[in-house]
């Protein structure tokens, strides 16, 4: 496959000022900009010409700021459900698993939607570069970085807080080229980030980028891609749980170059994002319909991060401010933020399985609890199309099947380690 690729054509454009420029690399942001602002990709091709299966998630390859495909990729598969539809009463419920469920041909082998990030970014990162992707992540992201990397032998440093390395399991053991720092025990997520913020200032280390990268929310936007051209038009309603909100913006986005393409219809998807409760700052500062995220004491944060079972909602500074983020797709698109409680998901994980026969991460049964209240409460047309995205799922029937490793840390760092000492220790890595 990778032979009949050619580097997909796209320029990058600013979402605040609409100037448009080449990416001349690694580009995150736009040059000569002080406004913090989103970036986008601009494809060549108006229209999007989905390859078939084989070529996993680069059969959306049109729409991914790519200059080559790696092996291994899985795409989105999305299905019209029975079992959770008829529960519901809405005659044009779709899932879009992301996760492994060999039947339905979802073959990610880390469960999580997270795989459709990594393999483009990946895929738009020079490997003659002689640099070092480096990736923070509090877990899910963390695994399908590690997993994609080392299948394709990309050096990768990962940032990660001790008390969440259990989260770095995996079916076969991760090639050398991969290599895991952590944040020592007590420390959180945003520990894990200053530290690789730090490796970033060092020459050999390049940062991944998060919601900034076009090439993170492109690779997520497969999953409202898959949903359209399956089902053959652009949904009324996306429900997905989220954390930072990216693969809602990434769904936006999606759309509005959807609506472009001409054949999938004019509407915008209502977006329904939600959160865990009590972890609920997307939902307080859209409530207060402030653009700006309402002030979080980091300790009351620390505590309702404890208490929420979705741990990878738990982003207290997510890209919903910045211009061409959570805020303005959600303004654009209209929508809400619901929440559901760790019994509410757990209950609509139970369901989920019983309905559709796989079991689901909790953020995605966080997802699937908001859309059964919301859908109860009446609030939905029946023959309404709705798309949920299930961001993660088969984990238990994958273990079942495969013998578990765990990647063990190389360095356990202080939460604020000297420069000279981090050095030293990177150079002995890399």
């Amino acid at each position: 496959m990778s032979q009949e690729f050619k580097p997909t054509e796209y320029i990058l454009e600013s979402v605040n000022t609409s100037k448009q420029f080449p990416d001349m690399g690694w580009m995150l942001d736009a040059p000569g900009e002080e406004k913090p602002s989103l970036i986008r990709a601009i494809y060549a091709n108006k229209q999007i010409n989905v390859k078939d299966s084989s070529f996993g998630i680069y059969r959306f390859s049109d729409w991914l700021p790519i200059n080559k495909i790696l092996k291994g990729s899985s795409a989105p598969v999305t299905y019209k459900s029975k079992g959770l539809a008829n529960y519901l009463g809405l005659e044009n419920l779709y899932i879009t698993f992301s996760g492994y469920w060999p039947e339905k041909g979802a073959n990610m082998k880390t469960c999580s939607f997270k795989e459709t990030e990594a393999y483009s970014v990946a895929g738009r990162f020079d490997h003659n570069s002689g640099k070092v992707l480096v990736v923070a992540s509090a877990g899910n992201t963390a695994r399908a970085f590690a997993r994609v990397c080392s299948d394709n032998n990309i050096p990768l440093l990962l940032c990660v807080p001790e008390d969440n390395i259990n989260a770095l399991w995996f079916g076969e053991p991760i090639n050398d080229c991969v290599k895991l720092i952590v944040t020592r025990s007590g420390s959180d997520y945003f520990d894990a980030i200053h530290l690789s913020n730090l490796a970033c200032q060092l020459d050999k280390f390049v940062a991944e980028g998060g919601a900034k990268n076009v090439a993170r929310r492109d690779g997520m936007a497969t999953t409202m891609l898959s949903a359209t051209t399956h089902i053959g038009r652009i949904p009324d309603y996306y429900f997905q749980a989220v954390g930072s909100g990216t693969g809602a913006i990434a769904a936006w986005e999606a759309n509005l170059r959807l609506i472009e393409d001409g054949r999938f219809g004019t509407n915008k998807a209502k977006l329904m994002v939600s959160q865990n409760s009590p972890f609920t700052p997307i939902y307080d500062a859209w409530k207060a319909d402030s653009r700006n995220m309402l002030p979080l004491d980091d300790d009351t944060a620390r505590k309702q991060v404890i208490e929420i079972d979705a741990k990878v909602l738990s982003n207290r500074k997510p890209p919903y401010p910045i211009v061409g983020g959570l805020y303005d797709a959600m303004k654009d698109a209209g929508g809400d933020v619901l929440l559901a409680d760790n019994k509410a998901a757990a209950d609509a994980a139970k369901l989920f399985f019983e309905l559709e026969g796989n079991d689901i991460h909790p953020a995605a049964s966080v997802a699937v609890a908001t859309l059964i209240d919301y859908a109860k409460s009446g609030k939905i047309e029946n023959n309404a199309v709705v798309m949920v995205n299930i961001t993660g799922g088969g984990e238990d029937r994958y273990k079942s099947q495969h013998k578990v490793t765990y990647l063990k840390p190389s360095v356990v760092f202080d939460i604020d380690p000297d420069m000279e000492t981090l050095k030293a220790e990177l150079d002995k890595l890399f």
